[in-house]
C-alpha cells in the first residue's frame, strides 16, 4: 500500500507560518532543497489543500520558461508536472495543471477517497505544506510518515500545526538529521501498534 509522507517546516515553538502566512523565516537553502527533492524518487503524487495548490501553480508553472530558474527548480517543476496532483477543496470546481489529466479533486469523503488512492498502484504520495489540511489528515489517521523540519526560530505569533488536533497518537522516531543551517529534520511514523 502507498504511504502518505508529510513534509512541513516548523518554528521551534510549533508554528507553520506567521500570522499572515509569512514563510520568510524558514531556513531553506541548497542542503534542505536537496533533502526535500530526495522525495522525487520515492513519490509520484502530491497532496495539497486549495491555498497551497494555488500558490504552487502560480509559481511552479512559470519555472520552465524563466531563464533565471536553477537546475534544482527545473527538476522540481518537471517532477510536479509529471506527478498526480491531488487537491482537497470544498470550494474549487476543477483542478487544472497545464490542462494535464493527472489531477484529482476531492471535495467530500476525504478518508474514503484518500484510502482508495493509497490502495492504487504507484509510488508513495508527498503531502506538501497545507497545514490546515494536515490537521484534518492527522485526525483521520491518513499520514504514514511525518517529516518535520524544525527551524531555529521562535515566532512570536503564527499558525500552530497541531492547534485543533484532538486525537492523541504516539509516533516512532525513524531518523533525525541536523543541517548546517541549524534546522533539525525529524522523521516519524505513527505507532499504530500502540492502539
Amino acid at each position: 500500500m502507498r504511504k502518505i509522507i508529510s513534509l512541513i517546516h516548523l518554528s521551534l515553538n510549533g508554528f507553520t507560518s506567521g500570522p499572515n502566512d509569512e514563510l520568510d523565516w524558514i531556513a531553506y537553502d541548497h542542503e534542505l532543497e536537496q533533502d526535500a527533492h530526495s522525495l522525487h524518487v520515492l513519490t509520484d503524487a502530491v497532496i495539497w489543500g486549495r491555498r497551497t495548490y494555488e500558490g504552487m501553480a502560480s509559481y511552479w508553472l512559470t519555472v520552465p520558461g524563466n531563464p533565471a530558474s536553477t537546475p534544482a527548480e527545473l527538476e522540481h517543476a518537471r517532477f510536479l508536472d509529471a506527478a498526480t496532483k491531488i487537491v482537497v477543496s470544498r470550494t474549487l470546481e476543477r483542478v487544472a495543471w497545464n490542462n494535464a489529466q493527472n489531477t484529482v479533486l476531492i471535495k467530500d469523503h476525504i478518508a474514503e477517497e484518500i484510502n482508495a488512492i493509497k490502495q492504487q498502484p504507484g509510488k508513495d504520495i508527498w503531502f506538501l505544506g497545507s497545514p490546515m489540511l494536515a490537521r484534518t489528515f492527522m485526525e483521520l489517521d491518513l499520514i504514514d510518515e511525518y517529516r518535520i523540519n524544525i527551524n531555529p526560530t521562535i515566532l512570536g505569533e503564527g499558525k500552530a500545526l497541531f492547534a485543533g488536533v484532538t486525537r492523541s497518537f504516539p509516533l516512532k522516531l525513524l531518523a533525525s538529521k541536523t543541517f548546517q543551517s541549524g534546522v533539525v529534520a525529524l522523521r516519524y511514523e505513527p505507532d499504530r501498534s500502540a492502539k
